[in-house]
């Protein structure tokens, strides 16, 4: 079993917070984790599981079913299959107030959910469960390997190639034909598809709406729309621009990204790490990866950014911490050569960071000048990350 580092935040959450809900992309062990938490919880727990027609049908007049249960936690599995529980749960909530009355799980944010603007506002905490990050995984897999497969615990964990590489197809088959359709959202399997796989060969690029919108003659609301589905489902990033009052001209669009590499390599058709290695593809997906890395050990303790300018003076990532807000810079390079470009330095210029980093796949953190540290990702997360 692979512990999962957001564990101890949920126990926590469970004893202030009438709701907890734990969010995440479908097949990244959130059932497996509420059963773990349930096992360590004092109190009685019932669970209902969206996905058994029994479970669903106890439903079938919830508030009745619910009341007979005050005393429990009640656990509600893929609750975005009956977004029509949320307002329920509110008034179950306001009648009977403690911590722990439900926990729930999602395979779709929040925003995502029809009918859930600010349902539980004030009485939930949410957290997201992703595929396995590199610092979860340990000594299960190397660097290169949660790289190449991604997080998914099934691609990861497979005990060949060929199995990891039929998981990920099956995923995205599943996802397209069935996911989207079960919380309410009609598409257009063939053009959705069409959609990932033109993302994936741009993951780490601006995004463009109008050049999207040609490629597949479709509309660009409908595009837009599609986008908002793909996002809200944990499957893409779109990071946005950090803006800051200067003469010079920044670029407004945000950059996209497939989340998980295992994924992004499925769809380009990138079969081996000796292949990718080979492919232009190489610097967009390490990129891609390791600011997902980022981004999952740093949670919520950061805002997340890119800086470009107009002229091209760029950053892959900018942090800004959400108490102080300090600002760290990073350039991410899959190369032995740790030196920054020249438009690394032209945007410290421009923020004037607290701290600045190039990031490569190995090694400690080492001065590169005065200002600028080069580190290894793992060390970066496990040791420099933390004292940002």
């Amino acid at each position: 079993m692979i512990q999962r580092t957001i564990q101890p935040q949920i126990q926590e959450a469970l004893t202030f917070f009438p709701v907890v809900g734990i969010i995440g992309p479908r097949q990244v062990g959130k059932t497996t984790l509420v059963k773990i938490v349930e096992r360590q919880m004092v109190q009685p727990t019932l669970f209902l599981d969206l996905e058994r027609d029994s479970d669903r049908q106890k439903l079938t007049e919830p508030e009745l079913f619910l009341q007979q249960y005050t005393d429990r936690c009640v656990i509600i599995d893929e609750i975005q299959l009956l977004p029509t529980l949320l307002p329920l749960l509110r008034w179950s909530i306001d009648q009977y107030r403690r911590p722990a009355r439900f926990i729930l799980t999602g395979s779709a944010s929040p925003d995502l959910i029809k009918n859930n603007t600010e349902t539980l506002a004030g009485r939930i905490a949410y957290f997201e469960l992703m595929p396995f990050s590199l610092t979860e995984i340990g000594a299960v897999r190397n660097l290169y390997e949660h790289w190449f497969w991604g997080g998914f615990p099934d691609a990861l964990l497979a005990p060949t190639p060929s199995l990891a590489e039929m998981w990920l197809e099956n995923f995205v088959e599943t996802y397209l034909q069935r996911d989207i359709r079960r919380i309410g959202f009609e598409i257009t399997v063939v053009s959705m598809k069409r959609l990932l796989k033109i993302l994936a060969s741009a993951s780490g690029t601006l995004l463009n709406i109008d050049g999207l919108s040609n490629s597949l003659g479709m509309g660009a609301n409908t595009v837009k729309k599609y986008l908002d589905i793909l996002e809200g489902s944990f499957l893409i990033r779109r990071l946005q621009p950090f803006y800051i009052n200067t003469t010079k001209r920044l670029v407004r669009s945000p950059k996209v990204y497939i989340r998980d590499t295992g994924l992004l390599h499925q769809l380009i058709g990138i079969r081996s790490l000796e292949q990718l290695q080979g492919s232009m593809w190489l610097g967009n997906s390490w990129e891609s990866y390791v600011i997902e890395e980022v981004m999952k050990a740093g949670n919520k303790r950061f805002e997340y950014f890119f800086y470009r300018t107009q002229a091209g003076a760029e950053v892959d990532l900018v942090l800004e911490a959400t108490k102080t807000r300090q600002l760290t810079i990073i350039e991410i390079k899959y190369s032995t050569n740790a030196a920054p470009s020249r438009g690394f330095y032209s945007v410290a210029q421009d923020l004037q960071p607290q701290n600045q980093y190039v990031i490569v796949p190995q090694g400690e953190a080492w001065q590169r000048s005065e200002s600028v540290k080069v580190c290894g990702l793992r060390w970066f997360l496990m040791n420099e990350l933390l004292g940002l």
